[in-house]
This record gives C-alpha cells, sequence and structure tokens, in this order.
C-alpha cells in the first residue's frame, strides 16, 4: 500500500513540473504575445505645426516648423482661404483612345486665389525635370511622382461645371450645352488640370522648402510674394491622407496705392499702370486707336500676374475714356463720318457680342500667339504705305492727307 501512494506522489509531482516548467511556459508566453503587442501598439500621430508671425504687409516669408512621425516626409498646403477666382479650361486635344476632340469646357469660381503645396528638398531634381517639359508639364503626374498628392486637398472639392461647346453656341456667345455633374475622381482630376492652367508655372503651385529631420522634426521657409490676395491664408501640414495637422492661419494685408482685383485673384499697385496709360492714350488717340491694342500687350507683359481674360476686359471699357474725350475732339475738327462710322460700328457691336466667350476659350500662348500676328499684319501694312513709292503712287491718298493737313491748321487758328 505504501509503495502504491508513493508512486502516486511521484507521477503527480511530474506532471506539476511538466504544467510549470520553462518550456510550456514560453510556449504559451509566445503565442499570447503577438496579440498583446498588437493590441498596445501605439499610433502613429498627426504631425503639429507652428507659425513664427500671424501677420504679413503684401507678402512675406512665414517660418514654419513642428514634429511630424519619424522617417514620414512632410508636405504643406498652402491656400488663400478669403478669396477664390475663376479657372477655365478648354480640353480641345484629340482623345489617344477614340481618336475624337471633346470640345468640353471646364470652369470653376471656386478656385483658391494662391494655393501652393511646399514639398521636401529632396524632391528639387524631380521638380526640375518637370519644368524641362515646358508647357507640357502635367500636375497631376508631378504630385504623384513626389507624393505631394497626399497633400491636395483644397481644389479637389471645388465645385466644377462641365460645357460641351460647339461652334454655334461659341458664334451666339454661348458656353455651350451643360453637362452632368462629375464623381468625386472625376472632379479632382479636372481640378488639377484648373490648378495648373491657372496658375501657369511649376514655380506658382509648387516649391522644395521642406527640411526634414531624421526624428520627424522640420522648418520651411513660406514665401508670399508680393502682389497676391489679402485675407486670411492656411498652412497644413501633411504625412499621408490619413495623418494631417490642424491647420494654422496668417494675414496679408496691403494698403493703397495697391489695391486688390477680385476676379483677377491678385493686386496691384495703381501708380504704375496709371502712369503707362497716360502714355498710351496719348499716343492711341492721335492714332483714332483708343490705345487699347498698346495697353494689351503691354500689361500682359509689364504685369504676367494678371491673367490675359482679364486683362482683354479690363482694357475694353477703359478705351471709352480715351475713346469718348477723342471723339469729343475730333467732331469740334469734323474729322468724323458719322455714316461710315455707325456702319462698322455695327460689324464691331456683334464682334463684342461673341469675343468674349472666344477669349475665356483660349491659352495666354494662343492670345499672345493671334494678337502678335494682327499687330504685326497691320504694322507692316501701316508702314508699306507711309513709304514714299507709295504715297507717291497713290494721289487720292496724297490728297487725303493734304486735306488732313489744311484743317489741322484750321483748328489751331
Amino acid at each position: 500500500m505504501k509503495k502504491i501512494v508513493s508512486s502516486f506522489i511521484i507521477m503527480s509531482f511530474i506532471v506539476c513540473l511538466t504544467l510549470v516548467s520553462p518550456t510550456a511556459a514560453m510556449a504559451t508566453g509566445e503565442a499570447d504575445k503577438p496579440a498583446i503587442a498588437e493590441e498596445t501598439l501605439p499610433a502613429a500621430t498627426p504631425p503639429t505645426i507652428n507659425i513664427d508671425k500671424n501677420t504679413i504687409d503684401n507678402g512675406g516669408t512665414i517660418k514654419v516648423s513642428g514634429q511630424a512621425p519619424a522617417g514620414m516626409p512632410v508636405y504643406l498646403e498652402v491656400w488663400a482661404a478669403d478669396h477664390t477666382v475663376k479657372s477655365n479650361l478648354f480640353d480641345s486635344k484629340r482623345d489617344k483612345e477614340t481618336g475624337k476632340i471633346p470640345y468640353i469646357f471646364y470652369i470653376t469660381e471656386e478656385m483658391p486665389a494662391y494655393y501652393k503645396i511646399f514639398v521636401p528638398k529632396e524632391m528639387q531634381p524631380k521638380i526640375d525635370a518637370a519644368k524641362k517639359e515646358g508647357n507640357k508639364w502635367s500636375y497631376s503626374a508631378l504630385l504623384k511622382e513626389i507624393g505631394a498628392d497626399a497633400a491636395y486637398s483644397v481644389p479637389a472639392v471645388a465645385k466644377i461645371e462641365r460645357y460641351q461647346a460647339t461652334l454655334m453656341a461659341s458664334i451666339i456667345g454661348s458656353r455651350g450645352t451643360l453637362l452632368d455633374k462629375m464623381d468625386a475622381k472625376e472632379n479632382k482630376k479636372r481640378s488639377m488640370q484648373l490648378v495648373k492652367a491657372r496658375f501657369r508655372s511649376i514655380n506658382n503651385v509648387i516649391a522644395a522648402e521642406v527640411n526634414v529631420s531624421p526624428d520627424g522634426s522640420y522648418t520651411a521657409d513660406i514665401k508670399i510674394r508680393k502682389g497676391l490676395s489679402p485675407g486670411q491664408y492656411k498652412i497644413v501640414a501633411v504625412s499621408s491622407k490619413e495623418l494631417k495637422s490642424q491647420p494654422v492661419t496668417f494675414e496679408n494685408k496691403i494698403s493703397f496705392p495697391t489695391v486688390y482685383m477680385g476676379n483677377a485673384g491678385t493686386s496691384l499697385n495703381l501708380i504704375y499702370p496709371f502712369v503707362l496709360c497716360l502714355a498710351v492714350s496719348i499716343f492711341g488717340v492721335l492714332m483714332g486707336a483708343g490705345g487699347g491694342f498698346i495697353m494689351n500687350p503691354l500689361l500682359i507683359t509689364l504685369f504676367p500676374a494678371l491673367p490675359h481674360t482679364i486683362v482683354a476686359g479690363t482694357v475694353t471699357p477703359t478705351v471709352l475714356f480715351s475713346q469718348g474725350s477723342g471723339i469729343f475732339n475730333y467732331s469740334k475738327i469734323k474729322f468724323i463720318s458719322w455714316k461710315l462710322g455707325a456702319g462698322i460700328g455695327c460689324a464691331m457691336l456683334l464682334g463684342g457680342f461673341i469675343g468674349p466667350k472666344l477669349t475665356e476659350m483660349i491659352t495666354l500662348d494662343q492670345f499672345k500667339f493671334a494678337f502678335g500676328w494682327i499687330l504685326i499684319v497691320l504694322a507692316a501694312l501701316m508702314f508699306w504705305q507711309t513709304t514714299p513709292g507709295y504715297i507717291a503712287k497713290n494721289k487720292k491718298e496724297q490728297s487725303i492727307l493734304n486735306e488732313f493737313k489744311k484743317r489741322a491748321q484750321e483748328a489751331t487758328k
């Protein structure tokens, strides 16, 4: 009996040792460890962001700093929060798959007056490579190449309208038939095209200015150039689509004689165009043209921030001032043929109805090309008609010039 009891005690002792052995405990711990680690693994936190000042005067530099998750990039999305502008694009490129030209006109009035994404400095070579493509650079491709598509958000939600344009619609001054609303993915794609159409240059929409340390801390100098819209601007730091900071805000202030032009989305010191227009109007009225054909290319060249559509629209009514005073003075010296003026005026009335719609459907390069050639042809024609050989052969022209000289001398008396 004692042997049986002893054997039972020994067997029980062995079983207990087996249950609490290190190998068994280790096996149990390794089986449970992944589940425990998975539950306690901390999630990545969004970036923080700080700025050194809350106001700037007609541009300036905002120093940005913060902390992002270590090992992740940092992109800064900056936009004008108080002012939006119109941006439009006429899609006349032939589709590679169908071989057809869509002739679709896209337009939005919710484009931020200023929009730019600042990326890490090591992305500069990729930006330089895109610049070498000239006007063929793709905004969407560049964003994807440098990973900044995660930061692109504000223009993506802008309301975009699209019209099926036709030749007849253009003739009668219409944009065409309004098409159905696009889905979010298509709206984002078209918004990128509108950003390029609005701001044109890569330097206006992307800059490599962010310094990111291995521990995730970052700094950047955000340069806001002169001549932008006044009011509130916002900055958001982005590491991924899920990791974004809360926006910080600063204000851009302007004062007279600098004024903001809402439809152009830019600010301008009025003194410079005033002096320029004074000189041009004197020369323009002298030629009986009002000066619009001179002001147009000069404004586009000297003030590149002004959209060509705004320049064309603005110059048109300003000509009324020079033309009004010119009409009064030319009528006093009887240099006006009212019958001829009324006849060609009807044609100009019709052209003035069609022209504005066509203007918003062409790019700046197309506008410059057409305007430049028109001026060259007119200049060559006028120069040829003033050569001694032409005047000698054309007696009628000579008599008209003599009559003008006679009337001018009488008027001075």
